[in-house]
């Protein structure tokens, strides 16, 4: 898809307020390459569904109709849904906003030499995340484990007939310019008879990334959405937890990539299931 037909749109309080010390927000939408940058200030009071229609319209009479607004913010989620209906535009939650993000990092050093500057301590990026749930029993597969593919392999998976696929063009390691030989990490889940039950029910939730955390007891956590979290295992087992540690290092060596696979078996023959994903 064309860049220039998406738009990353954030909608949310800052840390600004108005001469009568009323918060202020700040609407930002830009297209991934930014070449569309567009910004416009609301005070608390006028944070309503018109508002940001009228602003939206402002955007499309300049550049037409985008084929998808993508929002990250859950706050922000409803109203820009509520608008975009209005107008007949698509909205994708998705944490993969990076041009989004990157401006709004940009966008804190700006709010401080801005007379509305209130001073207060603002991480544009810190969401809140409810705590992990456990999966439901009827998901729980017959075994899990750390695993990794050479980077080259990633491309084999891909061409094969598997029934839930959630591969982005610009994850393959080759788009990312990753070495053909280096580890690409993941988890392998064995779903037995369920395996096409937790394939369809990780469609549906959208995997974000796996994360191995140490503690006591040590954690797989999946991330999905824009912040559920899912208790995957819990174990203290020593060699599991190192194979986590060499998961996590390896991670860094790919740039944050890496996947999760879902098989009936370990018979390497046919599988459920399919993700790329990256860390944050």
């Amino acid at each position: 898809m064309d860049t220039t037909s998406i738009w990353q749109v954030d909608y949310y309080r800052r840390p600004l307020k108005d001469k009568q010390g009323k918060q202020l927000w700040e609407l930002l939408i830009c297209t991934p390459n930014r070449s569309l940058e567009f910004i416009a200030i609301c005070p608390q009071s006028e944070v309503k569904t018109n508002w940001l229609v009228v602003q939206l319209q402002k955007v499309v009479q300049g550049q037409g109709l985008p084929d998808i607004i993508q929002v990250f913010r859950p706050q922000s989620l409803e109203l820009i849904e509520t608008a975009a209906k209005v107008l007949g535009l698509k909205v994708e939650p998705t944490r993969r906003t990076t041009a989004l993000k990157q401006w709004l990092l940009e966008r804190v050093q700006q709010y401080q030499e801005m007379e509305a500057y209130t001073g207060e301590f603002y991480e544009p990026l810190v969401l809140d995340a409810p705590p992990p749930l456990p999966l439901a029993e009827n998901l729980w597969g017959d075994r899990w484990r750390f695993a990794s593919l050479p980077a080259s392999n990633i491309e084999d998976i891909i061409e094969r007939p598997i029934p839930v696929l959630e591969v982005p063009e610009f994850l393959l390691p080759l788009n990312l310019g990753l070495s053909s030989t280096l580890p690409i990490p993941g988890v392998v889940i064995d779903g037995g008879r369920q395996s096409m039950n937790l394939a369809q029910w990780l469609e549906t939730v959208r995997p974000s990334l796996l994360k191995y955390i140490p503690g006591a007891p040590d954690g797989l956590i999946l991330e999905t959405g824009l912040v559920d979290r899912w208790v995957v295992a819990t174990f203290s087992d020593q060699e599991v937890s190192g194979a986590g540690q060499v998961y996590e290092q390896r991670k860094q060596q790919s740039q944050g990539l890496h996947f999760l696979l879902v098989q009936p078996d370990d018979s390497g023959m046919t599988y459920s299931g399919f993700w790329l994903l990256e860390s944050n």
